[in-house]
């Protein structure tokens, strides 16, 4: 499509200030750096932890929103430089006044970044605490094996981080090895509704361990469900 008016290189009037807007402009900018940078902020509160790992919350802020204030600067000759400088004064300083309120007020960082969540306790999962991070029981598990876990009875303690990284605490290794939930895909994926033979199961959900006989069906006192694993008692590697 054909501009109205012709592009002329280096118009360093058009560089400088977008033609035909007012000077007060510059100060719609401003509002709309903070409305939208509190959005992200919330946005990526909102949508879990899984996202964020090595950086902070504050960190991936600033990069989607300095990203687009850049990149069309660079590119669109109808956007000026001066908005864009605009842009990365306010949202930079908006990015160093929610660090200061994060190490200046505990509970602040807490609202925003997030908590340690208790996933995993004495090998079971605890279901009200796991579904507030949103994760599926697939993601939880794949964290759990990159960990060299295989099964959930290895694990005492497992926290999600602010962070999005899963801290594991394992049991000594001169204790017996407790039974747990197998968590390897292709052991996953032959979950039972009765038991094979009998000995001890683990809810598929939860990870608590039931004594089942051959051929019963029972249901988890702990979190209702009626899929079960025989519990695997293997030592972790490592």
């Amino acid at each position: 499509m054909l501009l109205a008016i012709p592009l002329v290189p280096f118009d360093w009037h058009r560089i400088i200030w977008t033609p035909r807007t007012p000077p007060a402009y510059v100060g719609e900018i401003v509002f709309r750096c903070v409305v939208m940078y509190l959005i992200i902020i919330v946005a990526l509160r909102v949508t879990g932890r899984r996202g964020v790992r090595q950086l902070s919350i504050f960190e991936i802020s600033l990069v989607l929103a300095l990203g687009s204030a850049a990149g069309d600067t660079m590119f669109y000759g109808t956007t000026s430089i001066l908005y864009a400088a605009v842009v990365f004064v306010i949202v930079t300083g908006l990015y160093w006044a929610f660090n200061y309120l994060a190490r200046a007020y505990p509970r602040f960082s807490d609202w925003i970044e997030g908590e340690p969540v208790l996933v995993v306790e004495e090998g079971r999962i605890l279901l009200a605490n796991f579904h507030q991070l949103r994760l599926t029981q697939k993601e939880l598990f794949g964290e759990l094996r990159q960990q060299q876990v295989e099964h959930l009875g290895q694990v005492r303690l497992a926290y999600m981080e602010a962070s999005g990284n899963l801290s594991v605490y394992f049991y000594p290794s001169t204790e017996p090895v407790r039974g747990g939930l197998p968590i390897r895909p292709e052991r996953c994926a032959r979950r039972l509704r009765r038991a094979e033979a009998a000995g001890p199961h683990a809810c598929f959900c939860c990870g608590s361990v039931q004594l089942l006989e051959t051929a019963a069906t029972a249901t988890c006192p702990t979190c209702q469900k009626d899929e079960w694993l025989p519990v695997s008692t293997d030592e972790r590697a490592g």
